[in-house]
């Protein structure tokens, strides 16, 4: 069981699963021999329970009660929204990624275009 303070600050790779998203986060580390800076990452489900979060969104993440057999993190945060545009046919549109049509809960006035 994760520790009940830890929270971590990552990117969002996958939205297509309900009121669930994939979090990559990365980590830098010096060499211990070479002495230059290596990148390792992990993925991370986390519980979206308003379904906020598009594909380049940068979030907090902290821990939480284990929600499903792989879900122990739920979603703090957007620290820096990705950038989000909508089509004439309402289609959602984010760094390049066609999204299906917007849910009726999504809140349009929340995000400044």
């Amino acid at each position: 069981m994760p520790n009940p303070r830890q929270t971590f600050f990552g990117h969002v790779i996958g939205t297509a699963m309900q009121k669930t998203i994939k979090v990559r986060v990365e980590k830098i580390k010096i060499h211990p021999i070479v002495q230059k800076p290596v990148r390792s990452h992990k993925n991370f489900l986390v519980h979206d329970e308003e379904e906020k979060c598009v594909v380049g969104d940068y979030v907090k993440i902290e821990s939480c009660e284990k929600l499903s057999k792989l879900k122990h993190f739920k979603l703090g945060e957007i620290v820096k929204p990705a950038q989000r545009a909508f089509d004439s046919e309402g289609n959602l549109h984010t760094q390049g990624h066609k999204f299906k049509t917007i849910p009726k809960h999504y809140n349009l006035n929340e995000y400044k275009f």
